[in-house]
């Protein structure tokens, strides 16, 4: 926190009516937090990330009182863990009712204010013994300086994730930009879309059916993962990284959304999470061919977050995860899939199984980690001794993990109007890439764009490798896309016409549920001027 200003201890407002006369009341540790904090390492914080670029600048007082009134208005974002022993059978977390600190803080203004908050959003982890386990950045960007020279202000938001995720931390943003600027920021209703499977449609990734040999769950056999090939060659010692492979990097990068085939009977073929899945999919197996390394399952653990967007959304760590396996029938196609460009009718195979799997996954019910991590954390043995096996079995199940995590946390639902600052023109997410998996992609819609990030953990890549391989997923991605007629783009090349609007999608790790597609409702305008080229983060500017 050196190079921030220090956050003030003092209030910063009273926040709603009888916010302050909260007393202090204890909630047990939820299994999710539970497993999470088990596992925590000083090597691989455990950080969410969200940057919101605004075109303006929020007055401080005004933002630093909203941003207060919300959290407390959202009050079980304002949690601390209790002192605990070993002994104990539960961790508990304090609800305080009012912040312990502030956690508004400026920067100082600078070229590379930017960089240097996002390097501190992947290394600097809120603390989980002071309410709120959130940290509010607010860097300014310069009249005409920062990177892209767009100027306006950045809010940049880092969660503890053991205590909470991505979309519910945006609830509580959505909020403050209400309290703000006095707009409604109510989210937008869901479309209402049709069920079942399309019809048959022509194009690259056309939109057939789903095939007979489809599973009709999604999921993965017990049969082990491939890993992504490790690439640490080109590593450039910094300041926060001297090579000793701690910690994580981040790619940050606007794509075009995937065009995709019309609807048949108001039902899509296959949606913009499917065609992320894949571009993931096609990304790992096309990475691996180049490193060498043999052919297997890609497996994607993708997050679905079910809970409702409005002000009683629930606060904490909401979502469950599922996973997406891309197996035997890939596989006959692996030397189409990882040709370049991507054979278009093997694209288009992978992308009507991959929308049968992810149909299945999402009408499944399910918990948030399965049967074993409920059993993990009953309070039968003290939380030490837990915590001590659940490590062990987490090692012991490491060659099982999936291959990577995929997030899509779609169409912001809510304006986020800051009224004088304006609305945004980017938002970006990013989940954390703990190793054995290493490697997490998080995409958000704004403006018609596809926002990446694409962060990494330093054991297994380094900036150089990680920005190849977000260029690769660019092209993958590129490759999904729908021509009229037949015909993929080329490499890195945008199918034409203009993507339909989406219906919702599964979210992230936690994170929303919308996907991506064109603006919706009180979404910002295509067309506005984006944040400028890409960056990479905590590592070499």
């Amino acid at each position: 926190m050196t190079a921030l200003q220090p956050a003030r201890q003092e209030p910063a407002g009273d926040g709603p009516p009888g916010a302050a006369g909260r007393t202090v009341r204890r909630v047990p540790f939820p299994v999710v937090d539970e497993i999470t904090r088990h596992c925590l390492t000083d090597e691989e914080p455990e950080t969410v990330h969200i940057e919101v670029h605004l075109p303006g600048r929020p007055d401080p007082d005004r933002l630093r009182a909203a941003f207060r009134e919300a959290l407390c208005r959202h009050p079980r974002i304002l949690m601390r863990q209790a002192p605990h022993r070993w002994w104990r059978r539960r961790y508990a977390w304090e609800l305080t009712g009012v912040p312990d600190v502030d956690p508004v803080v400026f920067p100082p203004p600078g070229p590379d204010a930017l960089e240097r908050a996002r390097e501190r959003a992947l290394t600097d982890c809120p603390p989980l013994d002071a309410s709120p386990p959130v940290r509010l950045e607010v860097v300014d960007r310069g009249a005409g300086g920062g990177d892209g020279g767009n100027g306006g202000t950045v809010l940049l938001v880092t969660i503890n994730h053991t205590a909470l995720d991505g979309p519910a931390c945006l609830r509580v943003l959505a909020t403050a930009a209400q309290l703000y600027g006095g707009a409604d920021n109510s989210p937008a209703p869901p479309p209402v879309r049709a069920t079942g499977a399309a019809g048959t449609s022509g194009g690259a990734a056309s939109a057939g059916g789903v095939p007979p040999e489809a599973p009709p769950l999604g999921g993965h056999r017990l049969e082990r993962p491939v890993r992504i090939a490790a690439d640490r060659g080109r590593r450039r010692a910094t300041g926060s990284d001297s090579g000793n492979g701690n910690g994580n990097g981040m790619l940050i990068v606007e794509l075009p959304v995937p065009a995709r085939p019309p609807r048949t009977d108001g039902v899509a073929a296959f949606t913009v999470n499917d065609q992320l899945l894949v571009a993931t999919c096609l990304m790992v197996a096309r990475w691996n061919h180049l490193h060498g390394r043999p052919g297997g399952p890609v497996v994607v653990t993708m997050p679905v977050d079910d809970r409702p967007r409005g002000t009683d959304m629930p606060i904490g760590n909401g979502t469950r995860l599922v996973s997406v396996g891309f197996g035997p029938a890939e596989r006959r196609d692996a030397a189409l899939l990882t040709a370049d460009p991507p054979d278009p009718a093997a694209v288009a195979r992978l992308l009507r199984s991959t929308a049968a799997r992810t149909r299945s996954l999402k009408a499944a019910p399910g918990s948030q980690l399965g049967f074993g991590a409920a059993l993990l954390t009953a309070p039968v043995l003290p939380v030490g001794a837990r915590g001590v096996l659940t490590r062990a079995l987490r090692t012991a199940a490491a060659p099982l993990a999936s291959t990577t995590l995929l997030s899509n946390i779609g169409r912001i639902p809510y304006p986020l109007d800051f009224g004088d600052a304006g609305r945004p023109t980017a938002v970006w997410f990013s989940a954390p890439a703990r190793m054995p998996r290493g490697l997490t992609v998080t995409t958000v819609s704004v403006g018609g764009r596809v926002q990446l990030a694409l962060r990494w953990s330093r054991a297994l890549l380094d900036d150089e490798a990680g920005a190849r391989l977000g260029s690769l997923f660019a092209r993958s991605l590129a490759a999904t896309s729908w021509r009229p007629g037949g015909g993929g783009p080329g490499p890195g090349e945008p199918g034409p016409g203009k993507p339909e609007a989406e219906e919702p999608g599964p979210g992230e790790p936690g994170d929303g549920e919308p996907e991506a597609g064109e603006p919706g409702p009180g979404e910002p305008e295509a067309g506005k001027p984006g944040p400028g080229k890409p960056g990479v983060a905590g590592g070499a500017p």
